[in-house]
């Protein structure tokens, strides 16, 4: 099933900055522990994870600093907006994940959050190394260079 023409699948928030800064080596889905009053505020699609990162403490995932908007209807049963918030792997992926952050030097970056085609919240997290200043150069620079090709190509194709 593509993801394009499910209905239930919905981006909720993106971090589009992550490809830029950092070079992404692999990915990984996983599954978030939320109360209530965050997966409300989730469907209205107020929240941000560019400032955040994930992070392996105690033998658990945990993302850190993501902005998920209160919601006013929760009242006094509401929730925390900066709290750390548990992400669900298998054994197997957090022993890697570890040794790729402790070992190789390696940081946790969080990609994208979106419904999945049963309307639950998963999280993408990128396994990336920072990029320094040139490389950040030279990324733009083939990337200015591509646009510049696929014109020329529409223009003498």
């Amino acid at each position: 099933m593509s993801r394009k023409s499910d209905p239930n699948y919905k981006i909720i928030a993106e971090n589009r900055r992550a490809r830029f800064d950092y070079a992404i080596e692999e990915d990984l889905e996983c599954g978030i522990i939320l109360t209530g009053s965050e997966v409300k505020s989730l469907r209205r699609g107020q929240s941000n994870i560019a400032e955040s990162y994930a992070n392996v403490e105690q033998g658990e995932l945990w993302l850190i600093n993501s902005y998920i908007a209160p919601y006013a209807q929760a009242g006094v049963f509401g929730h925390e907006e900066r709290r750390k918030r548990k992400l669900l792997v298998k054994q197997r992926e957090l022993a890697r994940l570890w040794a790729a952050t402790a070992k190789q030097g390696m940081t946790l970056v969080p990609l994208v959050m979106y419904f999945n085609d049963r309307g639950l919240v998963k999280l993408k997290i990128g396994i990336a190394k920072g990029k320094k200043l040139a490389d950040k150069r030279a990324t733009s620079a083939e990337r200015d260079w591509n646009r510049q090709k696929q014109r020329l190509l529409k223009e003498h194709g």
